[in-house]
């Protein structure tokens, strides 16, 4: 671990040297964009409006030198680099997932004024909320307006990754406006589309809206 920090804790104690590592601003939030695997510097970009280019390269380079990424140069034109979460950094998934739980409780509603809206963001933090029971196995489909995920659930974990998945024991598909509508405890459902395995489909619905939301299912066999 790195052991110079800009603005450190100094105290000899395991919360303090917890957040001298991920207490920064961005990011618990980039070892969530990465729980879906390697990402390039563009993509994650994409994925954290709001964050400089400075910002973000100085997150990752400190990230790297925690041990939390690893940086994979290619030889490629134009040039390619990829961040991935360590092992140590997959280790924070329980922590974004006590942090999640906590901000549904206390600090969850409609999109605040200047906020970006991306559904997405909550399908990457699948694997850090969703907790199934060991019986429980599938593919599931999230699907937002163009922009897909997979989620494979089995013996209790669960993996994200970006894209269509070649099957799907389920589907849960929406606009943006379904999906904020449904995520919200509100007396408006949001409209779903639920292909194929109803119980399967319900549970990843239920973990993703933790704080009571509400959706209208469109069922199709």
């Amino acid at each position: 671990m790195s052991q110079t920090k800009k603005h450190p804790y100094d105290q000899w104690s395991p919360d303090a040297r917890a957040l001298d590592v991920m207490g920064d601003k961005w990011t618990l939030l980039i070892v969530r964009d990465l729980l879906s695997g390697p990402r390039r510097f563009v993509n994650l970009q994409r994925t954290l409006p709001g964050i400089s280019t400075e910002q973000l390269r100085s997150r990752l380079n400190r990230m790297v030198a925690d041990g939390l990424l690893t940086r994979q140069r290619y030889r490629e034109v134009p040039p390619r680099v990829d961040y991935e979460l360590t092992a140590i950094g997959r280790d924070l998934a329980d922590t974004l997932g006590a942090v999640a739980r906590w901000g549904w409780a206390w600090q969850w509603g409609a999109p605040r004024r200047g906020e970006a809206v991306d559904v997405t963001a909550l399908f990457r933090l699948a694997p850090a909320v969703l907790a199934p029971p060991k019986s429980l196995r599938g593919v599931v489909e999230l699907g937002v307006d163009e922009t897909f995920y997979a989620l494979t659930i089995s013996r209790g974990n669960v993996e994200v990754a970006e894209g269509r998945p070649e099957h799907a024991d389920a589907s849960l598909l929406a606009d943006t406006a379904g999906w904020v509508e449904a995520l919200l405890a509100g007396e408006q459902p949001g409209l779903i589309d639920l292909v194929g395995n109803a119980s399967l489909g319900m549970f990843v619905f239920d973990g993703l809206a933790a704080s009571g939301g509400v959706m209208e299912i469109r069922q199709a066999a």
